[in-house]
């Protein structure tokens, strides 16, 4: 076995740029639908980055993504949204309930991603759209759905109405106690 300087060990510490820099937030049950839970990446910065949680349906049972797509209208394609300057100016403003894209899955499922905080809209991940299996296989960095901005004086109060990583956790506990076993 080589001798490693101390220089060359590997770091000791081993969480992730996401867990260093970034505060997970949970939203459970997005509009009243059992499971389909969304993760919002919480920057010092005020920017968050919306992503599905570990439990979304999309997730279980070997789905496999077909498709995402960003038209949510007629009038509507969060693909169109164009930022320029500093203050982020001509995004398109988002509610907590504003849709961001519909992923399809290979069973026909199909499942609405929601915005779940107010803030302006940065940018969307086309790599998703050619990659549909980003989301699933690192919804966390290069398979995260949208970046948002929320507005300075709303930015301490987005996370009302959202759970920490403890509190999601006592839900997902709840859910399992709940379904029957399956023995």
């Amino acid at each position: 076995m080589d001798e490693l300087s101390e220089r060359e060990l590997p770091p000791t510490d081993a969480s992730s740029l996401v867990d260093r820099y970034y505060t997970r937030w949970y939203k459970p049950d997005v509009k009243g639908k059992a499971c389909e839970d969304h993760c919002i990446l919480q920057h010092s910065n005020r920017i968050c980055v919306i992503t599905l949680a570990e439990s979304h349906p999309v997730f279980q049972n070997g789905r496999t993504i077909t498709s995402i797509n960003y038209q949510i209208s007629a009038n509507c394609c969060r693909l169109q949204n164009k930022v320029s300057g500093k203050s982020k100016r001509g995004g398109q403003f988002l509610t907590e309930f504003a849709p961001l894209c519909r992923i399809l899955c290979s069973d026909g499922e199909e499942y609405t991603v929601s915005s779940c905080i107010r803030g302006r809209l940065l940018e969307v991940n086309e790599n998703i759209l050619r990659s549909p299996a980003l989301l699933q296989e690192k919804p966390s960095t290069e398979g995260y759905i949208a970046v948002v901005l929320p507005k300075f004086e709303e930015s301490k109060n987005i996370t009302v109405g959202l759970l920490t990583q403890k509190g999601y956790e006592e839900v997902l506990l709840k859910r399992s106690a709940a379904q029957p076993d399956k023995s």
